[in-house]
């Protein structure tokens, strides 16, 4: 249901989040390697969250990306809206513009299903909800975590 760049952008979110509550603020080096994505796909993927103030980033010794304390909690929805926009919440299953209640494809009813649960997820997880998991161990980030 989401892009490469989306689900990038979440992983990698969570990854700095992770760091943040380490008191450190990753590199793009550092988020690529642990979200298991290119680099220059990362970096620019951290450059659009860092333009919609999502996290910030200072350069330098000592520098990397960190949460500001307005960002105490990061919901996915305002992730996946800023990355793809908010029709993955809304579109149709079958790829029809004019699909709805009235005029159903072949997928509507039961992809209207899926697609509310979706949206209901994306509204109620956030980034540090997901860090969260991952540091009560019920959760991974990428296989490597997996392998250790």
């Amino acid at each position: 249901m989401l892009t490469k760049s989306t689900e990038y952008a979440i992983r990698a979110l969570v990854y700095i989040q992770l760091r943040n509550n380490l008191n450190q603020r990753p590199g793009v080096f550092e988020v690529a390697n642990e979200i298991e994505a290119p680099a220059a796909f990362t970096a620019k993927i951290l450059q659009t969250l860092t333009k919609h103030e999502l996290i910030g980033s200072m350069k330098g010794r000592g520098g990397g990306f960190f949460f500001t304390d307005q960002k105490k909690t990061l919901s996915l929805y305002k992730v996946i809206s800023i990355m793809e926009g908010n029709s993955v919440f809304t579109r149709c299953g079958f790829g029809l513009s004019q699909c709805s209640d009235s005029n159903p494809c072949p997928l509507h009813h039961r992809y209207a299903a899926i697609r509310d649960g979706y949206l209901q997820i994306a509204q109620t997880e956030t980034i540090q909800s997901l860090a969260a998991k991952i540091e009560r161990g019920e959760a991974v980030l990428n296989t490597l975590s997996k392998n250790t």
